[in-house]
């Protein structure tokens, strides 16, 4: 795996990094709806009807269980700087560019420790800003680090259900530490990503949204 250190940016990543807000909303919506719910459980508990207590447990453990997701969910995704340290530097690409944002294409190995070998795979992201790019510039390139998990903690299989590339400019407003990982990665995956992104639409119709790369395909050093 090929890592890439620098110096995170906390105050830059937590009002520009997507994924930490994608965390934050999930966290919000949870307590939302386990307010909701709780709310509407003790108020069918004041009912003192049979089947209202029985609605009132149940909702109230829908209630809880929102509660626990609220909690879990950052304990799960881990710090910011927890993210960049531990995921893969990976090359993505502007592919699509759109009023309000654009879609980036990333070469990312989804294969779990306990693989026989590497599975790559291209994916795809849409993303609203990218600070220190050229969002409008199909082809930009993008040095990101690889966000891997599965849907569950009983998944079983030996690549990674849920994959995405993270922007390392999300991480830093250094524009010398975004042309440090760009240098890092090898040429020939900034030409295979390039020649793909005629693909990206086929990315986002494929299982899991990722579309496996013939091991032909890959640059010598990675297969």
């Amino acid at each position: 795996m090929r890592r890439f250190e620098f110096p995170v940016d906390n105050a830059h990543a937590r009002s520009v990094n997507e994924t930490v807000g994608d965390v934050r909303r999930l966290r919000v919506s949870s307590i939302i709806t386990a307010v909701l719910f709780v709310a509407l459980a003790v108020w069918l508990f004041t009912l003192a009807h049979p089947w209202s207590y029985i609605l009132g447990v149940v909702l109230a453990l829908v209630g809880a269980t929102s509660l626990w997701v609220a909690f879990w969910a950052p304990r799960k995704v881990g710090s910011i700087e927890d993210l960049y340290a531990k995921g893969a530097l990976v090359p993505a690409v502007v592919a699509e560019t759109r009023p309000r944002g654009a879609t980036l294409l990333a070469l990312i190995d989804v294969a779990k420790p306990t693989a026989d070998g590497p599975h790559y795979v291209l994916v795809t992201r849409n993303v609203q800003s990218l600070p220190g790019h050229t969002l409008n510039h199909v082809g930009e390139r993008v040095p990101s680090i690889s966000v891997l998990s599965d849907r569950n903690t009983r998944a079983k299989g030996d690549t990674w259900q849920m994959v995405s590339p993270m922007p390392i400019a999300w991480g830093t407003r250094d524009a010398r530490v975004l042309r440090r990982a760009a240098d890092a990665i090898g040429g020939e995956e900034w030409k295979l990503l390039a020649k793909s992104i005629p693909l990206a639409e086929q990315v986002r119709r494929a299982d899991n949204q990722q579309l496996p790369v013939a091991t032909a395909d890959l640059p010598d050093y990675l297969r």
